[in-house]
């Protein structure tokens, strides 16, 4: 673990790594500072890293595995100590690091009796596993073991959610969940110089190895400013350019916080509730952005009058 003296300047605000380790392959650790901040500034920026560290930079999963001669899931392998759920978590558990976008192909291709580990993996250009001695599975006998991964980039967390309804056809293998954030855990803490006229901002980052905490930092830095760039940008009255209005947001709602979950919804009844989340819909804003309301009547038991009350809870709620 590495330690620095803490020194607060009097100029411009500036950044500095005071504190920085690696406990094992998956969790690296890093404390910074960022000072001197007038009063209030450091809540602000704190508050809005954090948000950033979690949700917006990216990362790199397993989302979907397919096993050879190996009809269902409760099927009992010949020749594998694991079930197919412990194969499928251990799966899950594999920490990448890639700038791939897109779906990429990966598999393993072995013979026992052996361990298959992480490094067993036949990966795609430019994918990395940042530990190679990760568990998948254990093979018991003498035969050839093959498994098909596909590899996504994405951010936050993606529920493959089966359809209770759809038959389970072996060819077109098992979704796994994917938690894309590299970052498992951010704290900030606000203390005042002496004088108590400054603020100084510690921010505390663990990541998963597949980026330095330094690196999350800097990308959730872009990540924000990103965000803030079009309000430097003279104000465009032009109403062609906000066409994708009137088609991906549902005219029921007018403005939604990006990070309204459902659980927060007052008075959503139970029954409404547990169609959202089969239907793989965890925040307010995928109702209007990623998901048809056409298609969620589909394939749950959603009916009209449900949309029209869903809506009025969620006004009821931002009001």
């Amino acid at each position: 673990m590495i330690r620095e003296k803490v020194r607060v300047s009097t100029q411009t605000p500036r950044w500095k790594c005071v504190e920085s380790g690696i406990d094992d392959k998956r969790l690296y650790y890093g404390r910074f500072i960022l000072s001197p901040l007038k009063k209030g500034q450091a809540h602000i920026i704190g508050i809005a890293m954090r948000r950033a560290l979690l949700g917006e930079i990216e990362g790199t999963c397993i989302t979907h595995a397919k096993f050879a001669k190996i009809p269902h899931k409760y099927t009992s392998p010949v020749g594998i100590k694991e079930s197919i759920d412990e194969i499928l978590m251990n799966l899950k558990e594999i920490v990448l690091r890639s700038n791939l976008y897109g779906t990429r192909d990966a598999c393993i291709c072995v013979r026992g009796p052996r361990d298959v580990t992480a490094q067993d993996i036949i990966l795609p250009p430019s994918t990395e596993i940042v530990d190679n001695t990760q568990h998948i599975l254990t093979l018991t006998e003498p035969i050839h073991f093959c498994l098909e991964l596909k590899i996504e980039r994405g951010w936050g967390y993606s529920r493959k959610i089966p359809q209770p309804t759809k038959p389970f056809d072996p060819e077109s293998g098992y979704p796994i969940d994917a938690v894309f954030m590299p970052v498992k855990n951010v704290s900030h803490s606000i203390h005042s110089d002496k004088r108590g006229s400054r603020e100084i901002l510690f921010l505390e980052i663990w990541t998963n190895g597949s980026l330095t905490p330094k690196e999350a930092l800097r990308e959730a830095s872009r990540k924000l400013i990103n965000l803030f760039l079009p309000f430097l940008h003279a104000e465009e009255e032009e109403e062609e350019d906000f066409d994708f209005l009137e088609n991906n947001q549902n005219p029921h709602i007018e403005a939604l916080p990006i990070d309204f979950y459902i659980d927060q919804l007052v008075g959503l009844p139970p029954r409404l509730y547990n169609c959202l989340k089969r239907a793989g819909i965890h925040k307010v804003t995928d109702l209007c952005l990623d998901k048809n309301i056409d298609d969620l009547m589909k394939r749950t038991d959603f009916r009209e009058e449900d949309i029209e009350r869903l809506f009025n809870i969620i006004r009821n709620n931002l009001s």
